[in-house]
C-alpha cells in the first residue's frame, strides 16, 4: 500500500523579511528531493508538513486531509533531522521507544515494534548501547528506527547524512530506498548532493527565494533536459 499525496495548495508562510509561497503535489509512495540553495525554503517546507510551523493562508493535505488544525503528534508525518536527535543517558531501545511514547510507559505491543523496528535498521544486537558508544552510521540508524516505529505513512528528511562520509552516506541512502520500496511510504527529503537525489528519488522540487519554481521526475533534472532554473543553480554550485 503506498503512503499518501501531499498537496501544498498555495501555502504562503513569512519568517522575518522572508515570504514564501508554495503549491505542488507530492507523488504518494514515492521519494521525492528537495533541493535549491540555501534559505530557498526547503527546510522551511518540511517543517510545514511536520506541523512545526503554521502556514499563514492556504493548505497542506496529506492525502485528503486538511492538516490546518492537526497538532505535530497527530499528523501522519515522522521527521529526521540532520542532527539525530538522541537522547545520550537513554539506550538505544529506550530512544527508539520514545516514537511510541514520550514517558516510554510501553504496552507488549510497543515493545514488537521496537523489536521489529532495531531489526529493521540492523541495530537489534546493539539495544542497550548508549548513544557514545555507536558510530555515526548507528546513530542515525537509530533515529530512523525511532520514526519507524511511528508507523506513519510520510517520513521527512531534513540532509540526515550530510555529515556522513560519501560511502556511509552511499549506505544509508540505499537503506532509505530499501525501507520505503518495502514499507510503501511516501518520503520528502532535502539534499545539496546530485548524486544523492540520482541514487534515491524518483521526483525532484527545486526551490528558489521561496518558491517552487520547478517539479518533475529526477531523471528529467539530472541530464541535458534539466530544467533551465536547475542548470543555473547547478553551475553556481561548481
Amino acid at each position: 500500500m503506498n503512503g499518501p499525496t501531499i498537496r501544498f495548495d498555495q501555502v504562503a508562510f513569512a519568517y522575518n523579511e522572508a515570504q514564501f509561497l508554495f503549491d505542488a503535489t507530492v507523488p504518494d509512495g514515492a521519494i521525492t528531493a528537495l533541493m535549491g540553495p540555501s534559505g530557498s525554503g526547503k527546510s522551511t517546507l518540511l517543517n510545514l508538513v511536520a506541523g512545526f510551523e503554521t502556514p499563514k493562508s492556504g493548505r497542506i493535505l496529506i492525502g485528503e486531509q486538511d492538516m490546518r488544525d492537526r497538532a505535530p503528534a497527530a499528523r501522519p508525518v515522522s521527521m529526521i533531522f540532520q542532527e539525530n536527535n538522541l537522547f545520550a543517558h537513554l539506550t538505544v531501545e529506550q530512544n527508539v521507544g520514545l516514537g511510541r511514547s514520550p514517558s516510554l510507559k510501553l504496552t507488549a505491543d510497543d515493545k514488537r515494534a521496537i523489536a521489529d523496528a532495531l531489526a529493521s535498521t540492523g541495530m537489534q544486537n546493539k539495544n542497550n548501547r548508549l548513544p557514545r558508544e555507536l558510530s555515526g552510521g548507528e546513530r542515525q540508524r537509530v533515529a530512523i528506527a525511532r520514526a519507524l516505529v511511528r508507523q506513519c505513512p510520510v517520513l521527512l528528511l531534513d540532509e540526515p547524512f550530510a555529515s556522513l562520509g560519501p560511502a556511509l552516506r552511499a549506505d544509508m541512502l540505499d537503506e532509505i530506498r530499501a525501507l520505503q520500496a518495502r514499507l510503501g511510504l511516501t518520503v520528502l527529503f532535502v539534499t545539496h548532493h546530485p548524486e544523492d537525489a540520482s541514487r534515491l528519488a524518483d521526483h525532484v522540487l527545486f526551490l528558489e527565494n521561496g518558491h517552487i519554481t520547478a517539479q518533475g521526475p529526477a531523471k528529467s533534472f539530472l541530464d541535458e533536459q534539466a530544467p533551465a532554473a536547475f542548470r543555473r543553480y547547478m553551475g553556481d554550485a561548481g
